[in-house]
């Protein structure tokens, strides 16, 4: 790896000595041309020092989009710079959502697995979406999930027999439309009494064994039971 500069953004010192040990022990291509604890500080050093790489923690003052912030600006003036999240913020998946929005290069979270060579190594190598172990989990865990629901999704389509007006129904009923406004939707070629119609379909498909009292609130809930509806995919057909 060749020589670069790197800016740290921390404004926990007990922190800060740490990660700058980091780079002393691991990653002698390095210097720390400076560091800093707040915004006004990082953007001095940035109009002065021109860094290679930035490392990034988002908790500065005890705000988090502060560091977002840093981040999506440092990418728009300055795009050819790094940018490395280092971050104690485990828990607060939006935030990596939104820094990742801001460009950064990878997010290293500060919890079991540290920053290692490696993780720099790659950024500094042009390589996108650098994550440590921990985020690593996270992300595929939510991945799996996300796929487990979708082929439980496509199963319970073929198995109750759910056509594509059956889903658009439901998921709007799910949504608070009321028939008289799913008759209304593009492509929809139904009124309002063959809306009923299918509703009473689709309560036969989905309680076999209930003579009736299913009214359109329980068959959504059903339907997401059964897992025919995701509630974490719901949205509304475009106007």
């Amino acid at each position: 790896m060749e020589p670069f500069k790197v800016i740290i953004v921390e404004d926990v010192p007990l922190e800060l000595k740490g990660t700058e040990g980091i780079f002393r022990s691991e990653i002698p291509e390095a210097t720390i041309v400076g560091t800093a604890g707040n915004e006004a500080e990082y953007m001095r050093l940035l109009r002065a020092k021109e860094p290679d790489l930035v490392l990034l923690d988002l908790g500065l003052g005890g705000s988090t989009t502060i560091g977002v912030e840093i981040c999506r600006y440092t990418k728009q003036s300055k795009p050819n710079i790094k940018v490395l999240i280092f971050t104690g913020e485990i828990l607060n998946e939006k935030l990596w959502v939104d820094v990742l929005d801001a460009g950064c290069d990878g997010i290293i979270l500060k919890t079991g697995e540290m920053l290692t060579r490696a993780d720099v190594v790659s950024v500094m190598s042009g390589k996108r979406m650098v994550f440590n172990q921990p985020i690593l989990e996270r992300i595929v865990g939510r991945f799996k999930h996300s796929v487990g629901s979708q082929i439980a999704s496509q199963d319970a389509i073929i198995d109750y027999e759910i056509d594509e007006y059956d889903e658009r129904f439901l998921r709007h009923l799910a949504l608070g439309y009321t028939k008289e406004q799913i008759t209304g939707l593009r492509g929809m070629p139904f009124g309002v009494k063959s809306l009923e119609k299918r509703q009473n379909e689709l309560i036969q498909k989905l309680f076999p064994n209930t003579s009736g009292g299913v009214n359109a609130t329980r068959l959504v809930v059903r339907a997401i039971e059964l897992h025919i509806l995701d509630p974490e995919t719901l949205t509304p057909d475009p106007e």
